[in-house]
């Protein structure tokens, strides 16, 4: 299967976004294990293994099109010094992976790569979930404070 060199460019960028959040995850999750704070710590991994998910399908879609998956160089994790900066941290990479999915999927729609077009959409509501989930915990910490 041929993909157009845009949309392999989108697949790549998408993959080493998504390492970036495992990383960042497990190294949140590494920190509540430290704290003491192990459900924290066990949320932070769950949201590693969906992000692992995405990186999994991402490179599937990747060997399809003939090119070896692999990350280009991840950017350092940024995980916080509390529990309400980790969630803002999320947040943030979360916002930068749906804009990342929404841009694949109309230029892959535009290109008329359908089944592309309808990955990126797919991953992007994943994101967006994500997205909704950090900013309730996130009201949720702060209600309690």
């Amino acid at each position: 299967m041929r993909s157009h060199p845009r949309v392999t460019g989108f697949l790549a960028q998408a993959l080493n976004h998504e390492y970036c959040a495992v990383q960042q995850y497990l190294t949140q999750a590494s920190l509540c294990t430290l704290w003491g704070l192990e459900d924290w710590a066990e949320s932070f991994r769950q949201e590693a293994r969906e992000e692992l998910g995405h990186a999994d399908l991402l490179s599937q879609r990747l060997l399809l099109a003939g090119i070896a998956p692999g990350a280009g160089s991840l950017r350092p994790p940024r995980p916080g010094r509390d529990l309400d900066e980790m969630l803002r941290h999320d947040a943030d990479l979360e916002q930068v992976a749906v804009e990342i999915y929404a841009e694949a999927a109309a230029v892959s729609a535009r290109l008329r790569d359908h089944e592309a077009a309808a990955l990126f959409a797919r991953l992007r509501a994943d994101e967006e979930e994500h997205l909704r989930h950090l900013w309730e915990l996130h009201a949720a910490l702060g209600a309690r404070r």
